[in-house]
Parts: C-alpha cells; structure tokens; sequence
C-alpha cells in the first residue's frame, strides 16, 4: 500500500473487469472417466478432479468444487485468471504451486465478486503449497453446513510458503496451518477479511517457521495467533513474527471477544520484534498458558492509537462500551509487559492515515503505510535476536519498524 500503488478498490475491479473481458467459448469435455484427474491447461470451464496448470494471460472458470490428488499437482503460471462460480472450492491433496509475478500477479476471484462468494484453497492432506504474487479476493464461503470457509487451510507437516500476495475480503481465518506445517509467510497484504470472525494469520498444533513484512489492515479477530495443541503439547508451536504492520484490527467481534495485533497462547513460543500496532483492540496478548519463555523474546515492538478512548457498539450483546485504547496495549488479563524497547504510545508517522477504526468486512482504503521521514520506527528496530528457524533469504529483520522499513526492503504492495 504505497503510494502511486493502485488503490484495494480499483485492484479488485481491474481484477474483476479483465475477468469479464474473456468469454467461453469451450466446454469442460476433458472428463471421459468418472473421477478421472483432467488437465486443466487448455479447458475453459472445470470441476471435478483436475491437474495441470493455469496457464498464462488465460482466463478460466471453476463452475463447481475441483479436486487435486494426492498424486497430482496444480499449477498457475503469471497472469493467469480464475473465476470461481457457485461458491466452489479447490481442494488439493496434491501440490498447489502459484507463482505470479509483481507485473503480471495470478487472479482468483468470484463471479459475483463480493466478499464470502468461494471456498478457497482446502488443503488439509496437501504435499506442499506455495502462493507467491497472487490475489485471492472475496474467499471465505458457504461451506456445506452453510459456515464461512478458510481462505488457505493446511492441516498437515508440510512446506507452506505464502508471499507477496494480496488476500481480500476473506470471510473467516485468512492463512490457517496446524500440525507442524513448516511456515514462510512474507510481506503479503491482508485486507479488511472476517465477516464477524476470523483471524488473518492463525498458526496452531507445532507449525514452526517466520512471519514478516506482512500488512493486515482491518481483520475482524486477531492479526497473528499462535498456539500450540492444548491435548498434544509437543512439538511446540515456535514462530518468528518480526517487521509486521497490523492497523484497525480486532473490532468486528464486538465486545465478546477482542481481537489483537499478535496473541500467543496454549504453549506457544515465539521472537516477536520490530511490530506496529496502530489502532487494534488490543496490542500484544501473551496468554497465561502461553510458554513463559516469551516474556524474554519480545521487544522493540510499537503500539499507537490515534484517540484516548473508542465507544464499540456491540448490536449482538445490545449495548456498547468505551474502550481505552492505552490499557489494551498489553491487554491485562496476559502476562506481558511493555519492555523498554518497545515504544508505547508513539505515532509511528505513516505517510498517509486516515485513523481508522472500525470497517466494514471488504471496505476499501487510501491508507499508505509507509514511514514518513522522521518516524520514530526509523532505526528502532531488534536485528539481533537468534531465530528458532534461520532468517528466510533476504528477509533478516530490520532496523526500521514494521513491514516497510525506509530502505525499499519488506512489503513489496
């Protein structure tokens, strides 16, 4: 979200026109034998079991559930477009491979294009997952009970790599991995998701790995949680979260459960350094049942709130409350402490913020969270804590705070 960068609103309609610009003109006649994997590459309209690959500056139309065997896998090439129809899903079994490009990113959008409208990426028993430079817009659902779906859900020990990509207007947790998936989750852009719940960044049950440069602007629940199985307490989950920016997070719950910059609970570990936290319900939550070894690894983390208080009308408990925005900064039902190297209550100069607060589920926003020369995020920062995994290749914490340091490095949107 720099500047001279196209707005979320525009993003989502440029997506969403150059969709409509290609017609079918083809069948999905691929399917000769029931259950039969079919190639997608040059088939217009898909359902069923599938592999192959998308294929560059095509555009394709998923008009039911795929799925991708555990044998198989499923590719899409830079520029490609998919538009999902009758809230469908893709469930992978088998190796999801996205690779667009920051010129020429891969597109998923619905057909209605409005927020909840598909079921994203299934993966619960997938082989491996890599999104890099894409778009996922308008995840989030119906499931077949008629719930909200997860965007990116990874239910197994497995390479999960998610970078430089937008994710907007999900309907529950954006990226949810659990049972020790090996995590690298770098400078994505996660915007206004959560109807009414969902966290962007969900990592349970002994995932291990790093979460950095990430922007999260208006998510319903929690920016970035982390906890460990509460009934199988080893492995740990152990997470690196350095260099993220969250703003205007946690308030769609209402009053019956807020939702934080970063929480860590149920045995979690985690480093947890070089973090702005801009107007969220709360800041940074170490849990009580949390590993007690975080109370060491934190630091050099930033909380601001641009007002003294917020009046949260909760329609759901039929009354409201005023929330004090310095007291949630380590919210005091936790065991964290500010530390001395945090900056607490210090505007972080963005270079463009309109304070917000409260947002609607798939709002837009001209906000620009770069850092204004003269911040005081600017040299702030913790480059020397020791990792639990090594420092992902050219994304090392940096000396500036939060996913945009001065140098051009972090967050690429």
């Amino acid at each position: 979200m720099k500047k001279n960068k196209f707005s979320i609103a525009l993003l989502i309609a440029t997506a969403f026109t150059t969709s409509l610009m290609v017609s079918c003109t083809k069948n999905d006649s691929g399917s000769s034998v029931a259950g039969a994997s079919k190639q997608v590459d040059n088939l217009d309209t898909i359902s069923g079991f599938v592999k192959g690959t998308f294929l560059t500056s095509k555009t394709y139309h998923i008009t039911g559930d795929i799925t991708v065997k555990a044998t198989d896998s499923l590719v899409a090439q830079a520029g490609a477009n998919v538009i999902v129809e009758n809230h469908a899903k893709i469930v992978v079994q088998g190796s999801l491979k996205i690779i667009g490009t920051s010129a020429n990113p891969v597109v998923f959008n619905s057909k209605e294009n409005t927020p909840g409208t598909w079921g994203g990426f299934q993966c619960d028993s997938a082989k491996a997952v890599t999104i890099k430079w894409a778009k996922l817009i308008n995840t989030g659902g119906p499931d077949a009970s008629g719930g909200t779906t997860k965007t990116l859900f990874v239910n197994a020990p497995i390479n999960v790599d998610v970078e430089d990509s937008w994710i907007l207007n999900g309907q529950d947790d954006i990226i949810r991995t659990q049972n020790g998936a090996k995590l690298t989750i770098l400078r994505n852009t996660i915007i206004s998701s959560g109807s009414t719940d969902g966290e962007a960044i969900n990592i349970k049950s002994g995932c291990t790995g790093t979460v950095a440069y990430n922007v999260v602007f208006s998510q319903a629940g929690t920016g970035i949680k982390l906890e460990t199985s509460a009934t199988v307490p080893f492995p740990q989950t152990k997470i690196d979260v350095y260099n993220n920016t969250v703003v205007a997070g946690g308030w769609r719950r209402g009053l019956a459960e807020p939702g934080r910059c970063v929480s860590i609970g149920v045995g979690a570990k985690a480093n947890i350094y070089n973090n702005i936290s801009v107007n969220n319900y709360q800041g940074l939550e170490i849990f009580l049942d949390a590993d007690s070894s975080v109370l060491l690894t934190h630091g050099n983390n930033l909380f601001y709130a641009s007002q003294t208080n917020y009046v949260i009308a909760d329609t759901t408990a039929g009354k409201s409350d005023t929330i004090n925005l310095a007291s949630n900064f380590y919210p005091g039902d936790g065991m964290g402490k500010a530390v001395s190297s945090d900056k607490i209550g210090v505007n972080p100069m963005f270079t463009s913020f309109n304070n917000d607060f409260l947002l609607q589920n798939g709002a837009t926003t001209t906000d620009v969270f770069t850092l204004a020369l003269g911040s005081p995020a600017i040299g702030a920062g913790n480059t020397t804590f020791t990792p639990f995994t090594p420092f992902p290749v050219g994304a090392a914490p940096n000396k500036d705070l939060g996913a945009y340091p001065s140098d051009g490095s972090g967050n690429k949107h």
